[in-house]
């Protein structure tokens, strides 16, 4: 089943790239995705997705859609379009890192360096922090983190190892160490959020964005917590990053619902129209893969992780999966971007396809996306 899942999922996707017509997917609304011209904080994973197609097929087509892509980010930071903001490492570690860890490409590998630069410029050392949204001194935002940044830190690590500047490297540490602090409960669930005294970096306090409740826990924030940690393992060896990664997928796999796939919140209240959110389980399917990478084969967790992990996949699969139906845009339904917001709260989310593809590759084929070489 997982072959055929990967041989629809790159149809589609193939299929898509005549449909877009060198735009970028973000969300959907009645199952047609919103297009952009790279303006967002998601349009690397439509780019991460063409380059996995690629090394999946080695067709032609989806190396020239993601080059062309390529090309688009180039002039997205020539021009600072849209980049005021911490999700630099979405935009260019499935764009033109990949592109230079496919190709050996010394363009790419220039314009992903560069980027890395335009993330460090959201560095505050007064408080300790990358700030996530929002220009300096903002009175809202100015002393703010959120988990997602975890999944940016790669680029930096990224950075240093191949510019021999600790700088990022030291960055990196930093905000996964205040991530690792502040974000992290001691139940092993997360805040979506953190503020902090920007003058001084004092703790002030957690708070959500896009969860149920300051209290509780957004099931996408768990999942960039699982697999940004088990990343930032990966990259330093601190064993508590790996603890942290292992902690949190635990706490994600105890409230898997019967399906397989969670909701959108693991607080909100569960009835006929709770909203589920298939991304969250894409990633953490992806986060437990790489975690389990590290972990030696007579871990006492690993069959449990390995048992929820593909609950997750067969649950995607099976229930959320747009196999059998082939005029379909996205490859996962029931992706919820925001129900707080009501934002796109049920549809495709075009970072549940990309973590899809990735999980199905990581699976079939030992990849591991393009966060690290």
């Amino acid at each position: 089943m997982l072959q055929e899942a990967l041989r629809d999922a790159v149809a589609k996707t193939k299929q898509n790239i005549a449909r877009f017509n060198g735009r970028f997917p973000h969300v959907s609304e009645n199952g047609v995705y919103h297009l952009n011209d790279n303006t967002d904080w998601t349009n690397g994973f439509w780019t991460g997705m063409l380059w996995l197609c690629y090394e999946n097929t080695k067709d032609g087509e989806f190396r020239d859609a993601a080059v062309a892509n390529v090309e688009s980010f180039r002039q997205r930071l020539e021009a600072h379009t849209v980049l005021d903001h911490h999700d630099i490492g979405f935009l260019y570690s499935l764009s033109a890192k990949a592109q230079w860890m496919i190709e050996k490409d010394e363009t790419a590998k220039k314009l992903a360096l560069a980027s890395a630069d335009v993330l460090m410029k959201r560095w505050r050392p007064n408080a300790g922090i990358l700030q996530a949204w929002g220009p300096e001194g903002d009175e809202k935002n100015g002393g703010r983190i959120i988990i997602d940044c975890l999944m940016n830190l790669p680029l930096l690590f990224w950075a240093a190892r191949h510019t021999g500047d600790q700088r990022y490297a030291e960055v990196a540490v930093q905000q996964a160490d205040m991530s690792r602090r502040y974000l992290v409960r001691g139940d092993d669930s997360s805040y979506h959020t953190f503020y902090f005294d920007q003058s001084n970096g004092v703790a002030i306090r957690g708070g959500t964005e896009q969860g149920y409740a300051d209290s509780s826990t957004w099931t996408r924030g768990q999942a960039w917590g699982i697999y940004g940690f088990a990343l930032a393992y990966h990259y330093t060896g601190n064993p508590l990053y790996q603890e942290t990664s292992l902690r949190m997928s635990r706490h994600f796999l105890e409230r898997l619902p019967g399906d397989g796939v969670v909701y959108w919140d693991f607080s909100a209240p569960i009835h006929a129209e709770t909203k589920r959110d298939s991304s969250a389980s894409a990633i953490t399917v992806c986060g437990i893969h790489q975690l389990l990478l590290s972990l030696p084969a007579d871990h006492p967790d690993r069959a449990f992780l390995e048992n929820g992990m593909k609950r997750s996949m067969d649950g995607l699969i099976h229930h959320y999966a747009t196999i059998g139906k082939p005029d379909a845009e996205g490859l996962l339904e029931r992706g919820s971007y925001s129900v707080r917001g009501g934002a796109s709260p049920d549809d495709y989310m075009i970072w549940g396809d990309y973590y899809y593809i990735e999980a199905l590759m990581r699976i079939l084929h030992g990849h591991k996306g393009y966060w690290y070489e």
